[in-house]
């Protein structure tokens, strides 16, 4: 690319272990305008925070998420010249002084195919309990723009799989893991492409 193009930074928001962290890390690596310039946590001590130092990414540990603290959460990003951002496995509702700033530019992923098994409470674990308990013959993942509730913003992508009788929890993550490793990165990437051409 040329000298005066501009890379486009986005910071991954990330709350447990960091998997997907770590595949939109690989996956921009070698990207010619996208790169992951931040990891935002809420949680010290999480799994993803030694990812980023293994990748050499930046990182914040940012406990306040109330209204006030949006506030220096955006001097932060902006500091940075972060572009865009990433949800992945993060639990804490965003403030709407964030959502004002960037907007849709904030994209989630969620593990469940919204609106169904979507709101407050509904990550992880949970959700996949509860599309088992439901009786569902399908699940998948849904990758949407954040506006100022849980899991209503508007759906950018949609992947599925099937829910077998014999699922367990454990094994509906795992299909749902791979869906979202094989996805993600790749959605985010044309999302970023078509508002920023040339």
């Amino acid at each position: 690319m040329g000298s005066g193009e501009k890379i486009i930074k986005i910071a991954v928001l990330a709350s447990g272990r960091g998997s997907n962290f770590e595949v939109l890390v690989k996956y921009f690596s070698q990207h010619q305008s996208i790169r992951v310039g931040l990891l935002i946590c809420n949680k010290g001590g999480a799994g993803v925070i030694e990812l980023a130092k293994k990748y050499d990414i930046p990182s914040l540990l940012i406990t306040d998420w109330t209204s006030e603290g949006g506030k220096e959460i955006l001097h932060a990003l902006e500091a940075r010249k972060i572009d865009y951002l990433i949800l992945a496995g993060f639990l804490k509702k965003i403030p709407v002084r964030l959502i004002e700033n960037f907007p849709r530019r904030i994209i989630n992923l969620h593990p469940a195919l919204l609106p169904k098994f979507g709101g407050k409470g509904m990550y992880g674990d949970n959700v996949h309990m509860a599309v088992i308990k439901a009786g569902e013959k399908e699940s998948g993942i849904t990758i949407h723009f954040v506006d100022e509730h849980y899991d209503t913003g508007d759906i950018i992508f949609q992947a599925r799989c099937p829910v077998d009788d014999s699922d367990t929890v454990e094994s509906l993550a795992g299909k749902i893991h791979s869906l979202e490793h094989h996805h993600f990165p790749a959605v985010i990437e044309s999302v970023i492409l078509s508002q920023n051409p040339g």
